[in-house]
């Protein structure tokens, strides 16, 4: 099995390539002429392409193919307070040339909406702004010019009092939506409600393919065990990722090639914040997971997701060296893959 590592939104490698620079609407709203301002706005935005395509050529020169997205790109986006501004035109050329990148090198891209991007909630002022924030991110993705391969991964959102009903909800709610948002959506289990039984099982309703985060389930994983997990629940995420490669038309060569399942891989920052995310990702207890499910596919994508950012993969790339030496049954490909024996 061929496991494809990467890494979140920004890179602690690179120098002065933040791509989620920002202006606060009380600062927009102080400047005298709201045009200039505008013309701000779109300057950051492309400032924060242009570090984007920095971020991603970083990437692919250390045979990295796996990376998320800053939602951040551009600032104000959805503030009720610039409803009536259309960035898209003037930004075109800049999501043209990331677009482009990512075609050329074949690299996985995908969004990660706030946690306020909520489709279980029972307010519907928060039913529209989680409508609207997924419409961002989906308008950034077809500026790119990118396939329904490019997803966004939310979660379920809150249970507010009765799980059951907030899940009953969230596939009632996301079901409404149009299908240009619905087909550009994952579903990930998180690591205080919607464990991954719940989760799948809403997957599985609404028709959208589940990312499984392994860290948030050792924190939330009601009370299933890690060899249901890597059995029989393992198959069942497998099956949503082959029902959407069949959606999009695809056998199931091309499936595993185009669109690999994935999952998320985090270690604890310490035993008495098992939910914050470490500086880095302990390589033993990943490897032995990602060698329970490895008959099972012949590719997996893993987003790492470490405060250390492309560090992060860096050294776990390093440790995984160190496992193939000692025979652990891993071989390093490059800079960013492994094959699992």
């Amino acid at each position: 099995m061929i496991v494809r590592f990467g890494f979140v939104a920004m890179s602690l490698l690179l120098e002065n390539a933040s791509p989620s620079r920002t202006m606060t609407y009380t600062n927009f709203a102080k400047l005298p002429d709201r045009e200039a301002a505008i013309r701000r706005l779109e300057q950051i935005a492309k400032d924060n392409l242009h570090n984007t395509l920095r971020i991603l050529r970083h990437a692919t020169e250390n045979d990295i193919r796996l990376h998320r997205l800053t939602s951040k790109i551009i600032p104000l986006a959805t503030h009720n307070g610039l409803a009536d501004w259309n960035p898209y035109p003037e930004l075109q050329s800049a999501f043209t040339e990331v677009g482009e990148y990512v075609q050329k090198t074949g690299i996985r891209v995908s969004f990660h909406p706030d946690h306020f991007c909520v489709f279980s909630t029972p307010r519907p002022e928060v039913l529209i702004n989680s409508e609207k924030d997924l419409d961002y991110h989906v308008r950034m993705i077809e500026a790119m010019g990118l396939p329904e391969t490019v997803k966004n991964n939310i979660h379920i959102g809150g249970a507010y009092g009765d799980k059951v009903v907030a899940g009953e909800r969230f596939v009632q709610q996301f079901g409404a939506l149009a299908p240009r948002l619905r087909n550009r959506v994952t579903l990930e289990n998180d690591d205080k409600t919607f464990n991954v039984v719940e989760t799948l099982e809403a997957a599985e309703a609404v028709g959208v393919p589940m990312v499984l985060d392994i860290h948030h389930h050792d924190v939330n994983d009601g009370g299933i065990s890690r060899d249901e997990l890597s059995g029989k629940l393992w198959q069942r995420i497998l099956d949503t990722w082959k029902r959407e490669a069949d959606r999009l038309g695809w056998d199931s060569v091309q499936g595993a090639d185009a669109l690999p399942p994935k999952i998320h891989a985090s270690s604890p920052k310490s035993e008495s914040e098992r939910r914050s995310h470490a500086d880095g990702v302990e390589a033993r207890p990943l490897l032995r997971f990602l060698q329970e499910i490895a008959g099972s596919t012949s590719r997996v994508d893993c987003m790492l997701e470490a405060k250390h950012k492309d560090a992060a993969l860096l050294k776990l790339m390093e440790d995984m060296k160190e496992l193939e030496a000692l025979g652990e049954g891993v071989r390093v490909i490059d800079g960013g893959s492994i094959e699992v024996l």
